[in-house]
């Protein structure tokens, strides 16, 4: 069974490709949402629901079931495949669980997404070209090499897709999908804990999340948004490590 890998928000594959690089498994696949890295389809409205039935769609083609690993919106998009259609997957890992949470609420950049007007000037700003997007990378930390990979890896498809996918996801819209999480824990379940990530809720939201969702928790205390890339040989062992116990 393939290991599956979903990225956010505003990156392509290529933010796995540390990881991915001390896994010892190779049957990986990596997904990139649309607009993220991937055309638009003609119609998709980039919205929360369809982003859940683009993964369901994806998934459903692999002829077994996955072990689903989703980062930042990638692992929104998990909890909401897996908790419509658990079977797809063998399990599943996010590092988004928090921002189910009924109190979760959403963070301040994300608030200038999801205002009309403002939310454009800002995506310009930051994300209008491939120069723009290398600067905020790199701002980000991100090494060099990753950062034009992941700058030049957009079409002008990511500002609509972002802007369409935060505002489909204003609250209490978020919340309300957090509401029922039955379905995950038909299977098991780890939530990555990044104590130093400040964009998908409160260590709190995240732990009650996570056991409502009946998930292991793996804790990454020094780590933030980005674990995936600042320590990618531990990132790559806490999959391992969940995976080993089936």
């Amino acid at each position: 069974m393939p290991a599956v890998f979903v990225h956010g928000n505003p990156e392509t594959a290529a933010i796995w490709r540390p990881l991915l690089a001390e896994l010892e498994r190779k049957d990986v696949v990596c997904l990139s949402p649309p607009g993220f890295g991937a055309p638009l389809p003609p119609g998709f409205g980039a919205t929360v629901g369809e982003y859940r039935d683009w993964l369901i769609e994806r998934l459903a083609e692999i002829d077994e079931p996955v072990d689903l690993v989703g980062h930042d919106w990638g692992g929104s998009h998990v909890v909401s495949a897996v908790k419509t259609r658990p079977d797809l997957v063998r399990s599943w890992v996010s590092d988004a669980l928090g921002t189910f949470d009924p109190d979760y609420v959403w963070h301040e950049l994300a608030q200038v997404w999801q205002t009309p007007g403002a939310g454009e000037a800002a995506v310009e700003e930051r994300f209008g070209s491939a120069e723009k997007r290398l600067a905020a990378f790199a701002g980000l930390g991100f090494p060099d090499d990753l950062a034009t990979e992941i700058a030049t890896g957009h079409d002008p498809s990511l500002g609509p897709a972002m802007l369409a996918l935060y505002r489909s996801a204003a609250q209490p819209v978020k919340a309300e999908l957090g509401r029922d999480l039955t379905g995950l824990t038909r299977r098991p379940g780890l939530a990555v804990l990044a104590g130093q990530d400040h964009f998908v809720g409160t260590d709190e939201q995240r732990r009650r999340t996570a056991a409502r969702a009946g998930a292991r928790v793996a804790e990454l205390p020094d780590l933030g948004h980005w674990w995936m890339i600042q320590d990618p040989a531990r990132g790559a062992r806490i999959l391992t490590d969940f995976w080993a116990l089936g």
